[in-house]
């Protein structure tokens, strides 16, 4: 065990040795709760170094989604005049950015967390699959950090919350396994194909009008709301704004049953294959990055 940790002394950058010397501690440790100990230990280390020298820190994290946020108000409101027939349209758009932000924010850094630790992945063993995990997890801290500021919007514009509003937590959970999924997916084949990293910015770019995030679905003729409402990103939306702002420009697909239950069984779906893909993927990644 020692002949793997003495080599990690030269390696020069921070976030190296802060991830080198962290793993190396966990690495000792022989039971199944260290994989979780080291995978938050690197999450809140992620969290720290992503802010590190930064005289704003975390707001920047929040001063980008609010002024994408404003841009997008003034441009639906004004302009398109789209927002105007919503209720409570600053909280719905708001809760939109902030969830695409996280979905962006956590895919990227996911798909990039194999590929970036090549010396590390190199030195030390341990499970592959907790460095994407670790990277989730930080933009997932981001995100509920961001959803404070969504519920202080709510409360100012007088939004009704009650206690339906606290099953978005089981909304954000499946929503968070759905990006982890996606990043097995994105982080394996990073790895042996540099150009997912530009296939994925393009798709995001799609993604982000494609789902109704400016816009509601009830705006969209229905044929094409059926087939939007498949996306388990479109579904995770709707939910989560029908438990917060109310069933107002959600769409009803009560007669449409299957509709709601295909995009859930996708998440399972994609979280599981892309758990199966990136640990077979695994074993050649000391060799790849």
């Amino acid at each position: 065990m020692n002949g793997y940790i003495r080599p990690l002394k030269s390696i020069s950058s921070l976030t190296s040795r802060v991830y080198c010397g962290k793993i190396g501690h966990m690495i000792m440790i022989k039971s199944n709760y260290r994989y979780w100990s080291l995978i938050k230990e690197l999450a809140i280390t992620d969290f720290k170094l992503k802010y590190q020298g930064s005289v704003f820190g975390y707001f920047w994290s929040l001063m980008k989604p609010l002024a994408y946020f404003g841009v997008l108000y003034i441009v639906f409101t004004k302009i398109f005049k789209i927002g105007g027939s919503i209720p409570y349209y600053p909280v719905y758009l708001l809760l939109g950015v902030m969830m695409f932000g996280f979905w962006g924010e956590a895919t990227s850094g996911a798909m990039l967390s194999i590929a970036s630790k090549g010396d590390l992945i190199r030195k030390v063993y341990f499970p592959r699959i907790v460095l994407v995990i670790a990277s989730s997890l930080t933009s997932l801290m981001t995100f509920f950090l961001n959803l404070f500021i969504v519920f202080l919007f709510a409360l100012v514009l007088g939004v009704p919350l009650g206690v339906k509003t606290l099953l978005i937590f089981l909304v954000i959970l499946e929503f968070y396994f759905f990006v982890l999924g996606v990043s097995f997916y994105l982080g394996a084949l990073f790895v042996k194909y540099r150009d997912v990293g530009h296939i994925w910015e393009v798709f995001n770019q799609i993604l982000f009008y494609a789902t109704p995030i400016v816009y509601p679905l009830s705006l969209v003729p229905l044929k094409y709301a059926k087939i939007m409402i498949l996306s388990p990103f479109a579904q995770i939306m709707q939910d989560m704004r029908g438990f917060i702002i109310g069933s107002q420009n959600v769409l009803t697909v009560s007669d449409y049953w299957a509709f709601y239950f295909i995009p859930h069984l996708l998440v399972i779906f994609i979280f599981v294959s892309g758990y199966y893909l990136f640990q077979k993927m695994a074993a050649k990644f000391a060799e790849e990055v």
